[in-house]
C-alpha cells in the first residue's frame, strides 16, 4: 500500500511539473508572437510559471511568487491578457486548497497592476476596461472552479470513508455471527459427543478394572479403547475451548507425534516414524495441520488397511515441511479411491496453507499420503 501511495505521489508531481512547463511555454509563445521578449521577461515568466509545479505542497507561496513575478512581467513588458494564465492557475489551486482570501487578494493585486499599466500605455480606455473585465471574469471562474474541485475532493473522501465504515460494519457483523455459530457448535458437541465418549471411556475403564480384579489378562484392544477414548476426550475439550475462545491450543502439533505413534502401535499398527532435516519450531497452523494429517492417515490405516505396516516420514526443508505416510495395506495400484471426510479434510487443510496433497495407491501396493506444507515466519497463525 505504501508503494502504491508513493507511485501515485510521484505521478502527481510529474504531472504538475509538465503542466507548469506547458503554461510557461504557452506564455512564452504568446509573448514571442507579440514582440521578442528580453532576458528579464523570460526570467519572470519562468519564475511565475514553474512555481506552479509546487502548488500541492505550498499553494500560498506559489500564489505569492506567481502573482509577483507575472505582475512584474506586466509592468516591464505591457503584454496582453495571456500574461494572466499562470496567476489564474495559482488562484485556482489556492481556492482548491481552502485559501480563498489569498486568491481574492492575488486577483485584486494582479488586476489592479494590469489595469494601471495598460491605462498608462494604451490611449484606448475602453479596450483596457474590456480586457480587465474579461480577466475579472476569468479570475472569478478560477476561484469558483477551485472551490468546486475542493468540495468534490471532500465528497470523494467522505464517500470512501463511508464505504470503509460499511465494510468494517460488515466484517464486525460477520465476526459476531461466526462467534455465535462457534458457540452453537460447541454446545452441540458438548451435549452429544462429550456424553457418548464419556460413556465409552467409563465402560472401558470398568472392563479393564474387572479384568484385573479377576486376575485375567486385559485385552490390548480394550486398553487401546480406553486410551483412545481418553485422548478423544482431551481433544474434544481442546476443540470446545478453541470454539469458545478462538485460540489455537498449542499442544496439538508434532510435539505429540510420539503419543500418537504409541496409540497407533497399541491399536496393532506396526508403525515407524522417521524425522529428517533441520527439526525446528513450526508456525502454529502448519504444526497443527501436519499432526492432523498424520492422525487421519493412521486412522485410515486402522479402518481400511487392516492395521498394515506403516511408515511416517517428516522432512524439514528450508521452505517447506513434507509429511509422507506409506502403508502396506491391501490397496492395489489402479484401485478406485473414494475421498471421504478424512481425505477431504486433509486436502482442505493443506490447500488453506497453500500446500499440495497427493493421496493415491502405491505402485508396490498399499496407500500413500504425501503433503507438502510451505513454512512461513514462526508464530504466524491461520
Amino acid at each position: 500500500m505504501n508503494g502504491d501511495t508513493g507511485n501515485t505521489g510521484r505521478r502527481a508531481r510529474l504531472l504538475d511539473a509538465l503542466l507548469a512547463v506547458a503554461i510557461g511555454a504557452a506564455v512564452v509563445l504568446a509573448a514571442t508572437a507579440a514582440a521578442a521578449p528580453d532576458a528579464l521577461d523570460l526570467v519572470l515568466v519562468a519564475a511565475g510559471s514553474l512555481a506552479l509545479a509546487e502548488h500541492r505542497r505550498a499553494p500560498r507561496t506559489v500564489l505569492v511568487v506567481t502573482t509577483l513575478a507575472m505582475s512584474g512581467y506586466v509592468l516591464h513588458a505591457q503584454p496582453g491578457s495571456w500574461a494572466a494564465f499562470p496567476v489564474l492557475a495559482a488562484v485556482h489551486t489556492a481556492a482548491r486548497s481552502g485559501h480563498r482570501l489569498w486568491g481574492v487578494a492575488a486577483s485584486a493585486l494582479f488586476l489592479t497592476g494590469y489595469f494601471t499599466v495598460m491605462m498608462a500605455a494604451a490611449p484606448a480606455a475602453e479596450d483596457t476596461v474590456e480586457r480587465t473585465l474579461l480577466l475579472l471574469g476569468w479570475f472569478l471562474c478560477a476561484g469558483v472552479t477551485g472551490l468546486i474541485d475542493k468540495n468534490w475532493q471532500a465528497y470523494l473522501r467522505q464517500t470512501e470513508q463511508r464505504a470503509l465504515d460499511a465494510e468494517r460494519s460488515r466484517d464486525e457483523t460477520a465476526l459476531r455471527r461466526a462467534g455465535e455459530e462457534r458457540l452453537r457448535i460447541a454446545r452441540e458437541l458438548h451435549d452429544s459427543l462429550t456424553h457418548s465418549i464419556s460413556i465409552v471411556k467409563l465402560q472401558a475403564g470398568v472392563a479393564v478394572h474387572l479384568a484385573r480384579k479377576r486376575g485375567t489378562e486385559v485385552e490390548p484392544a480394550l486398553l487401546a479403547i480406553q486410551e483412545a477414548s481418553g485422548e478423544a476426550m482431551r481433544e474434544l475439550r481442546a476443540t470446545l475451548e478453541v470454539l469458545r475462545t478462538d485460540v489455537v491450543e498449542p499442544g496439538t502439533g508434532l510435539d505429540r507425534i510420539g503419543e500418537l505413534a504409541e496409540r497407533a502401535r497399541s491399536a496393532g499398527i506396526a508403525l515407524s516414524v522417521d524425522i529428517s532435516g533441520d527439526e525446528r519450531p513450526l508456525p502454529v497452523d502448519v504444526d497443527r495441520a501436519a499432526y492432523r494429517i498424520v492422525q487421519e492417515a493412521l486412522t485410515n490405516v486402522a479402518r481400511h488397511a487392516d492395521r498394515a505396516r506403516t511408515v511416517v516420514r517428516l522432512t524439514y526443508g528450508e521452505g517447506s515441511l513434507t509429511v509422507h505416510i506409506d502403508d502396506h495395506g491391501p490397496c492395489a495400484p489402479g484401485d478406485a479411491v473414494t475421498a471421504g471426510t478424512g481425505l477431504t479434510g486433509m486436502r482442505e487443510r493443506v490447500t488453506a496453507l497453500g500446500g499440495t496433497l497427493d493421496a493415491a495407491p502405491r505402485g508396490a501396493g498399499g496407500f500413500s499420503v504425501r503433503a507438502e506444507l510451505p513454512l512461513r515466519t514462526v508464530g504466524t497463525t491461520g
